[in-house]
């Protein structure tokens, strides 16, 4: 999941957008915003359900590790879920509530429009999400793999 947050984010969101943009297609900020949607719902669900799949698993290994290093795991895993849940079913559910409401696509509405303004807004917090889950996810990473070496010495 880790991969695929980083490669979303760094690669397919900005990708889709310029791709379409170099056609000169008078929807291509709406076709990339769909593909990006639908895209980033995946990428958020995964993360929502690994992260809470090695919640369990953190839970049911815990005897192998240090207190401390156990509450930095789940921690860490928590953070996963929660701002890819957050992202997924709260934020991402009102974008596309906005875009309903706009009935028309989002680059044709005046950027001070309240319906524009609170889709920004929420595009920054769903950008901000998912950077906190990736960094979450990288800590989790770093934590299970320590484990994972100190268990099999």
């Amino acid at each position: 999941w880790l991969g695929a947050a980083v490669f979303f984010s760094a690669a397919v969101a900005p990708s889709v957008f310029a791709v379409l943009r170099s056609f000169h297609l008078s929807n291509a900020n709406e076709i990339a915003g769909s593909i990006v949607t639908r895209t980033l719902s995946i990428v958020n669900t995964g993360g929502f359900l690994i992260g809470a799949l090695l919640l369990l698993s953190a839970f049911l290994l815990r005897r192998m590790v240090s207190r401390r290093a156990f509450r930095a795991e789940v921690i860490s895993l928590l953070v996963v879920a929660a701002a890819t849940g957050v992202g997924q079913w709260i934020i991402a559910a009102r974008m596309l509530g906005l875009r309903a409401a706009m009935g028309r696509p989002v680059d044709e509405v005046a950027q001070n429009d309240p319906l524009r303004v609170a889709f920004n807004s929420l595009h920054g917090y769903s950008v901000g999400a998912l950077s906190i889950g990736i960094l979450a996810g990288l800590v989790a990473l770093l934590l299970i793999a320590r484990r994972s070496r100190a268990n099999s010495v």
